[in-house]
């Protein structure tokens, strides 16, 4: 390996300035999915759980489409097969941002549905009798308790995604693995991936930690 950056300071801080940028765009990437991925990750397991097969077939299909392919395949048939279709290409970012909320609501559906399931009955039939009504019984009574059953799993998907971020790179959004690899051509040094692993092992150490802080607060649920 050739030694390009690490023995030469101004070389490095110059190539960690770069890479905080790329990072930048990979946490824009991660929030934004978290953003739009959770709302609609319920709203598709409230529709999976529906009655009505009209709702539920369309939306377990959704499901089992995004759960058995790649999220790479993904992001590439939405950016470049989309816009044979649509009268419009669609931005490399927003595509990747699009690709990450339809490929992550699915499985956080499936979170969400597993806890919503594993609410006992009575407590529905219970908040009847002290008559609330549907949605205050879903928010007051069945929600807080799905957040404390689902936090460990969802917590998972969270960390996941950071490292799935990397994934934008396949469009050339230029996202810290992005950084990465350009630099790693231009100067035929394995060095800036080790940098890309230490910024990843950062963000994947603050998400944790939040993580864990969450599951502290959420205590008073035992």
């Amino acid at each position: 390996m050739t030694i390009k950056f690490f023995n030469n300071p101004e070389k490095l801080w110059k190539l960690v300035g770069l890479m905080i940028d790329g990072a930048g765009t990979t946490l824009s990437i991660f929030f934004l999915t978290l953003l739009l991925s959770v709302p609609l990750g319920m709203l598709v397991a409230l529709g999976r759980m529906s009655k009505r097969r009209i709702v539920r077939a369309p939306i377990s299909f959704y499901i089992y489409i995004m759960r058995s392919t790649p999220l790479m395949l993904q992001i590439m048939f939405i950016y470049f097969l989309l816009p044979m279709i649509l009268p419009f290409r669609v931005d490399r970012f927003w595509a990747v941002i699009f690709s990450f909320v339809i490929n992550y609501a699915a499985y956080f559906a499936e979170i969400f549905r597993s806890g919503i399931q594993s609410i006992p009955q009575g407590q529905y039939e219970a908040a009847k009798v002290l008559g609330y009504t549907k949605g205050q019984t879903f928010f007051r009574i069945i929600l807080p308790q799905v957040i404390k059953r689902v936090l460990l799993p969802v917590c998972n998907e969270v960390i996941t995604l950071i490292k799935d971020t990397a994934l934008a790179s396949t469009v050339a959004v230029v996202d810290l693995m992005t950084v990465a690899k350009k630099q790693v051509s231009s100067s035929s040094s394995i060095e800036p991936y080790l940098v890309a692993i230490i910024m990843y092992l950062i963000l994947n150490g603050v998400a944790e930690q939040l993580c864990k802080l969450a599951e502290r607060k959420m205590d008073y649920y035992r």
